[in-house]
């Protein structure tokens, strides 16, 4: 039996596998980076054991350090989570070399799997539909778009759809340059890219007596730069024959690799109506991401049943499966300078259930995954379950970095979605509606009168208007409130229709138009959160230097490191619209800085390793001016 289990991971996957330890009486161990010594998931733990470094390369990632930490721990076994080392065969070999117990699937399987080219080979054999690789070399305008995808690893690191042959040795370049950050493996491939698919996967279970559960399927259609961001169980509107294709398929792959523990089989399924399909896409040797729908469905604890297979114990009869369950992920969009002052969810009751990765006073490091938290809902229809996480996400306290909380909402109430089975290019084709920004002018006046002192307050004699500045985050727009105290109360100016109800530090009440809002206000220093809303609080004369920019400045997108510089590059050459000129890595997917307009770079304040804040000028291109 196993007495003792580390993870060797970090964030939301640790806290939900020490949870399942915790309930089963076994004790855990964390390791954690640097940037990690006071996080939730070494919090969580009964021991933990640094991993001195800061990146990924130099902890995480390093394979002789977690077998060593398991060692000095205490741990007889290790349960890798998923990224990092999670599908490393020499990791699992090692595991096992220790004298420790490997919860996940043999080496042997790993290895197989551990490279795509190589499971698509496998799975050719095995007479299992895909789609073909092709030569990049040799690669034709008639054969776009392709996709380049890393041999190694997943998460969408190494992920690049090509459209145009001009950019297909840069495009292969910066991929390879991702993976290997990523995963220490510069491997990649190219495949044709099917517009309009649907990314439909089998959870997969066995033992080590030959039994093979395939617990359902999942919809991960819904993705944003190749990662994944609502998931759902079952994958909805799918024929009876194509289900059992894809059950019959991810079991014959389990059983062709002597497959052992929890696995999830990856398919690409055609939405253009012609029947083709399903093809296979890749074997993830791991629990993943949103095993927590599958979870919901079939009421099971996967991390449980790994452990269970990995004490040598028999799975039995597969359960049946009930109801519906749809999962969001909660991820930092940027602010990372912010600590998280408030996670928590406000839906309807124990149907929701929260894995997080971080609490109130957590900072979130810039060198890893963006994941704050999994939201997850079960109900007995879809249309239930897509309503209840909507309703929890619209009402959870979110306090500190951006979010994608809008996205999520917008998107699982959007009436493509709602119709079910959206493809791949869901998000990419409304993502201007589902990422508008949104008014928060009386956002900004329940602000300025229920925290009365905050920075920005502009006093005078009582006849003249109180003014206060905000600004909106993430979209930037400012706005300026300006109230009166009168013998009736306060009364806003420039708020037609508007009444002020009440107004007490941390509530105020407005009319407008005769319907009353009520607004939940928390102040930190400057910044304000008002109900799902994030306002910094300006002085009330801005500092006109402080807001001048060179004409023709890039500025950081987000908080990053300059990962390098594009060849031949250098102050005084001409550029072309479009052109890279830098890429920033940012929560391990490296960011494409391009030069806006045909003209000269005349700056350059990047360098290789520079790590640089949201707004920082990274370059300076002088636009080229037209000749009469």
């Amino acid at each position: 039996m196993i007495a003792s289990v580390l993870v060797a991971n970090r964030g939301e996957i640790a806290c939900r596998i020490f949870r399942t330890c915790r309930e089963a009486g076994i004790a855990t161990v964390a390791v954690h980076a640097d940037p990690d010594a006071g996080a939730l998931h070494v919090r969580s733990a009964d021991t933990a054991v640094r991993l001195p470094g800061t990146t990924a390369a130099e902890t995480y990632l390093r394979g002789d350090l977690v077998v060593r930490a398991a060692l000095a721990g205490g741990a007889d076994a290790v349960h890798p989570g998923y990224g990092f080392l999670s599908e490393n065969a020499g990791f699992a070999r090692a595991v096992t070399e220790a004298g420790l117990v490997w919860i996940g699937p043999p080496a042997a399987a790993i290895e197989a799997m551990a490279s795509k080219t190589r499971a698509k080979q496998i799975m050719a054999a095995a007479g299992v539909p895909l789609l073909a690789p092709l030569d990049p070399a040799a690669l034709t305008a008639d054969e776009l778009p392709v996709l380049i995808k890393a041999a190694a690893g997943g998460g969408g690191r190494g992920m690049r759809v090509v459209r145009d042959l001009a950019v297909l040795e840069e495009e292969l370049r910066s991929a390879r340059a991702e993976a290997v950050a990523a995963f220490g493996d510069g491997e990649v491939f190219v495949e044709p890219y099917v517009e309009g698919a649907r990314h439909v996967e089998v959870q997969i279970l066995a033992d080590t007596h030959g039994t093979v559960w395939t617990l359902g399927t999942r919809d991960c259609s819904l993705q944003r730069r190749h990662q994944k961001v609502v998931e759902e169980a079952p994958a909805p509107d799918l024929p009876d024959a194509v289900r059992a294709a894809l059950t019959s398929a991810a079991e014959a792959a389990a059983r062709a690799i002597g497959y052992v523990g929890a696995g999830t089989v990856e398919f690409l399924l055609p939405g253009d109506g012609r029947g083709r399909g399903p093809y296979f896409l890749e074997m993830n040797t791991r629990l993943q991401v949103e095993h927590p729908v599958t979870e919901a469905v079939y009421g099971v604890d996967l991390v449980a049943l790994q452990i269970r297979v990995a004490e040598g114990e028999s799975l039995g009869a597969a359960p049946e499966p009930y109801g519906h369950a749809v999962e969001a992920r909660l991820t930092a969009e940027g602010g990372l300078n912010q600590p998280v002052r408030r996670l928590r969810t406000q839906g309807p009751g124990a149907s929701i259930r929260l894995d997080a990765g971080y609490d109130e006073g957590d900072g979130v490091p810039l060198h890893y995954d963006p994941l704050l938290a999994k939201l997850i809902a079960h109900a007995p229809t879809r249309r239930e379950a897509i309503r209840k996480l909507a309703h929890a996400l619209e009402h959870a306290a979110v306090h500190g970095p951006h979010t994608n909380r809008d996205l999520l909402v917008r998107t699982l109430r959007h009436p493509e979605f709602m119709a079910g089975a959206p493809d791949t290019g869901f998000l990419e084709r409304h993502f201007a509606e589902l990422t508008r920004p949104r008014d928060a002018r009386l956002a900004a006046l329940a602000a300025a009168l229920a925290v009365p002192h905050a920075p920005g307050a502009w006093r005078n004699v009582p006849s003249q208007p109180q003014v206060k500045r905000y600004r909106s985050e993430p979209d930037g727009a400012e706005y300026e409130v300006r109230y009166r105290r009168t013998r009736d109360g306060l009364v806003p100016e420039g708020f037609p229709g508007v009444r002020v109800v009440s107004a007490a530090p941390g509530r105020v009440a407005l009319e407008a138009d005769g319907v009353t809002h009520t607004f939940e206000v928390t102040a930190y220093g400057t910044r304000v959160h008002v109900d799902t809303y994030a306002l910094t609080a300006l002085p009330r004369f801005p500092d006109p230097a402080a807001r001048a920019v060179e004409p023709g400045s890039l500025l950081a997108p987000m908080p990053g490191t300059v990962v390098r510089v594009a060849d031949g590059i250098a102050v005084g050459e001409p550029v072309k619209a479009g052109q890279p000129l830098l890429w920033l890595e940012a929560m391990k997917m490296e960011h494409r800085v391009t030069a806006p307009v045909d003209g000269t770079l005349t700056a350059l304040h990047a360098t290789p390793g520079k790590q640089v804040e949201t707004g920082e000028p990274l370059a300076v291109v002088t636009e080229t001016e037209e000749k009469p």
